[in-house]
């Protein structure tokens, strides 16, 4: 393990709105101390959202299917991070790293490759078969030559200074059927759908054993302790 230093936060469920500030905050916070020369710990956030939507730089708006100004159930956000369009909502593993990668290593897709492996090794500890797929960020289902690619992960960061924000949403047990109402991450392509542990392993999942793979797993590939 390196000496760098990660705080492990899991928020519960919380506002899309709440998180992103809260993201927000430590990211500008970590850049200041940076500027002063002050090395703090990164950060490593957990969580779950209430339905919303979210639009990277990117995408495009006709990538959203219904109209969420007439509807309570769901929310809407442009936001800054790469990527098209995507789905949070309970039963998805929200993930938000707050690193600074001048610390690690100044390479955008190498951080992402990292971000897709710690889910590949998250997914095989359950017995789940994953893989990259050339030229789609994200986490994909390993099936079969022909068979319909199901995406099981997305991803989406956004750097400052290298310091990163936005990360990655696995879908655990989330309620698939919200995904109707977008193209998601703007892929219009019949032969690719979304999935989740739950539908590929047909039993319920614990979420408190995918925390806890997933964040070993975080620890193992970006090589890190975690603070006390």
């Amino acid at each position: 393990m390196t000496t760098e230093q990660v705080v492990y936060r899991d928020t519960g469920i919380m506002s899309y709105a709440d998180a992103w500030a809260l993201q927000g905050s430590l990211q500008q916070s970590l850049i200041a101390d940076k500027r002063a020369g002050i090395i703090s710990p990164h950060h490593l956030l957990f969580c779950e959202h209430y339905p919303v939507y979210t639009l990277g730089k990117s995408g495009s708006k006709d990538h959203l299917l219904i109209d969420t100004d007439t509807t309570e159930e769901f929310e809407f956000f442009k936001i800054n991070r790469g990527g098209d369009i995507t789905y949070h909502g309970p039963g998805q593993l929200t993930v938000y790293p707050i690193f600074d990668l001048d610390r690690f290593f100044t390479d955008v897709h190498r951080y992402v490759r990292y971000l897709e492996e710690t889910v590949i090794r998250t997914l095989a500890h359950f017995e789940i078969r994953s893989k990259r797929i050339e030229g789609f960020t994200g986490v994909w289902i390993d099936l079969p030559a022909g068979a319909q690619e199901r995406k099981i992960c997305a991803i989406g960061v956004h750097l400052s200074r290298w310091v990163t924000l936005h990360g990655l949403a696995l879908n655990v047990d989330p309620d698939l059927s919200h995904f109707d109402h977008i193209i998601p991450c703007g892929i219009d392509d019949a032969n690719k759908s979304v999935s989740s542990m739950r539908r590929e392993l047909g039993t319920e999942i614990d979420m408190e054993q995918v925390k806890r793979r997933l964040r070993q797993e975080f620890a193992e590939v970006f090589q890190f302790n975690f603070m006390p």
